[in-house]
């Protein structure tokens, strides 16, 4: 799905959910979700292409494999906590969206500290 049909998708679900909202808050809570995991899959093959490229990327420039798979985890863990808080603050969930972003960095941060040691341990071998 290219840009204009995400746009597309976006402004014909955007126009719906004014009027819905009005109606039937409900229903335009779930038309809200619909329409954002319509949009998530369409880019899901475009997210795996960029995966499949960072790890041949990485094969070839002789990266540990473990190493590149926590950056992947990484990267995959900001977009799913910036999604699920997206969804959360235009259910008008605010706090619990806070919540759920300070999740996602406490977990970006536990799976890079293996990393920056690793990269702290390799620069002090360089320079003794």
């Amino acid at each position: 799905m290219e840009i204009l049909q995400v746009v597309g998708l976006g402004l014909v679900a955007g126009s719906i959910l004014l009027v819905l909202r009005q109606q039937r808050p409900e229903l335009a809570m779930l038309l809200s979700l619909a329409a954002g995991a319509v949009i998530f899959l369409a880019m899901l093959d475009r997210v795996l292409a960029v995966v499949e490229t960072l790890e041949s990327l990485g094969q070839r420039a002789r990266v540990e494999t473990p190493y590149l798979a926590t950056v992947l985890r990484i990267i995959g863990i900001a977009y799913l906590a910036d999604f699920g808080s997206q969804v959360l603050s235009d259910a008008g969930e605010k706090a619990v969206a806070a919540k759920v972003e300070m999740a996602g960095k406490v977990l970006i941060l536990i799976l890079a500290l293996p990393v920056l040691l690793a990269i702290l341990d390799t620069l002090l071998q360089m320079l003794a």
